[in-house]
Formats: structure tokens, sequence, C-alpha cells
């Protein structure tokens, strides 16, 4: 039996519930004829990534950060829009993502950062503060939480 290289692209097809989903096109030729296969990205998602080829694997990625949880960041990225990021040190940002890795680690432009300090002594209320910072890199590791922002 002989087969071809893999050429994979991207097509999207409408389901009965309005959903797109994502469809995989793989090309083979088997004794002489040529055939299709279609197959779903979430078919790749538990398949070891040694087993895929780069093709596959960059088209995995791209379906993972488009409608995985780092779609909230590229949507941010495309739109321009911000979002709210809270960080470890239970300190937020209000900000827009200029670029973004798989770690979240993001670059960051117009921030607003905002916490609370509570004062010492009995009877002090917390105070809330806030300060703008034009461009920031911020390492994934200390992201918790990353919120469109809806208003």
């Amino acid at each position: 039996m002989q087969r071809s290289e893999p050429n994979f692209g991207v097509a999207a097809s409408n389901s009965a519930k309005g959903h797109i989903r994502y469809l995989c096109l793989d090309h083979h030729i088997v004794a002489g004829h040529h055939h299709r296969r279609f197959h779903t990205m979430s078919q790749y998602v538990n398949v070891p990534k040694s087993e895929l080829d780069q093709s596959q694997i960059r088209e995995l990625e791209q379906y993972e950060i488009s409608q995985g949880p780092l779609s909230v960041l590229q949507q941010s990225v495309r739109n321009h829009t911000q979002i709210l990021i809270a960080l470890r040190n239970n300190k937020k940002l209000l900000a827009r993502v200029k670029a973004f890795d798989r770690h979240s680690n993001m670059v960051l432009e117009n921030v607003k950062e905002m916490w609370t300090e509570v004062p010492k002594g009995k009877g002090k209320k917390p105070v809330n503060k806030d300060r703008f910072i034009s461009k920031m890199f911020l390492r994934g590791d200390s992201v918790v939480l990353v919120l469109r922002n809806t208003a």
C-alpha cells in the first residue's frame, strides 16, 4: 500500500446545534486511489506529540489557542480589548494584551494595577490603591485568573 505525505488543512462546518466544528483534512493515496479522511482536532489532543508531524502540531496548537482557555488572551490581542488578571500576590491588573505565549507570559499595555492595603491598628478600614503602568511583561506563573472585561 502506497501512502503520500499527509496534507493537513482546516475546514469548518456548522453542526445541527450551530457550533462550528474544526476538521483536519488528511489526504491518502491507497492503491493508486486518492482518499480523504476527516478528523476532528479534538482527536489529536490525547495523541502524544511525538506521533504527530509538524503541520499536525501547528494545527493542534492553533485549535487549542482559539478554542481553549488561551482564547481569552487571543481575543484581547485581536480586538484590543481589556482583560482583568488576578495574580498570586492578590493584586489585580486591568490591561490590554499585546502578546502572550502558552505559559501565559504576557506583554501588557495601559495597565492599571489594583490592590487593597489594610492599615495597622484597630478599627482601621482597608484602603483601595492603584497605579498606572504603561508597558509591562508579566510572567505567567503568577497568573491565577484571566477574565474578559464585559463593561
